[in-house]
């Protein structure tokens, strides 16, 4: 599970080729289906795909360059460009997330070594530019699964899949409002990882990739078994 951000930039590439295969299939009626986002047509994922992209070469340009640039210029206006971009033709979608895509590629390539370790400001908070890589890797694969167009959790990369896995619970092991439990990954042997005080507390037992999916809330979590029997925990929404 590296973090060196020249190593990901492979991963990111492969992601956005598997999505650009995915999207270059869709007709006027695939894009304007819902997604698996409340609210949100296909449309309305691939335009925020795109602004994502131009969002993370804002974060990318601020590190080089040492001149603070928001990732978008407001909460408000990204909301904006998402809803006027929605309902654009499947070629212009695609082509805007085509491009986009290349724009953060130059962007990452354009990166000097030193300025990786810069801070840029994010909507998550401070965050080294080293990590942005990973973030957009993070939003191309998962916001995939969300175009609910047949690429599934179980279609991620391992790496990518226990990466997520170990984020996602390190963070809501952080939060007051998150059950105990700890998880289990299937036929992984002593891999488990602690959500709170493990005393007394369920294990939920699947592979990484769909307890990932499960704790992010792009699965009910139907393969995932719990010991003791009995109902799965109800994780916190993921920000």
């Amino acid at each position: 599970m590296t973090s060196d951000p020249l190593l990901l930039t492979g991963e990111v590439e492969d992601a956005t080729a598997r999505l650009l295969r995915t999207v270059a299939a869709f007709d006027a009626a695939d894009v304007a289906a819902p997604s698996l986002l409340p609210r949100w047509t296909r449309g309305h994922v691939l335009t925020h795909l795109a602004r994502n992209a131009d969002g993370f070469v804002n974060l990318l340009t601020a590190a080089r360059t040492g001149q603070p640039t928001p990732m978008y210029a407001s909460p408000q206006a990204r909301a904006a460009d998402i809803e006027a971009g929605a309902a654009r033709s499947p070629a212009d979608l695609f082509d805007d997330l085509l491009r986009s895509a290349d724009r953060f590629a130059a962007a990452v390539a354009a990166m000097p070594t030193e300025a990786w370790t810069a801070t840029v400001e994010t909507p998550r908070g401070p965050r080294v530019a080293a990590l942005l890589v990973w973030g957009r890797l993070r939003e191309v694969e998962v916001h995939h699964v969300d175009l609910a167009a047949g690429y599934r959790p179980a279609d991620w990369p391992e790496a990518f899949s226990h990466r997520l896995l170990h984020e996602v619970a390190a963070d809501l092991a952080e939060r007051p409002a998150a059950p105990p439990m700890v998880l289990r990954f299937a036929g992984s042997g002593c891999h488990e990882l602690g959500i709170g005080d493990p005393e007394g507390a369920p294990a939920v037992t699947g592979p990484a990739p769909e307890l990932a999916a499960w704790l992010i809330g792009r699965s009910a979590g139907e393969v995932l078994t719990v010991t003791p029997d009995g109902p799965l925990p109800i994780p916190p929404e993921w920000i």
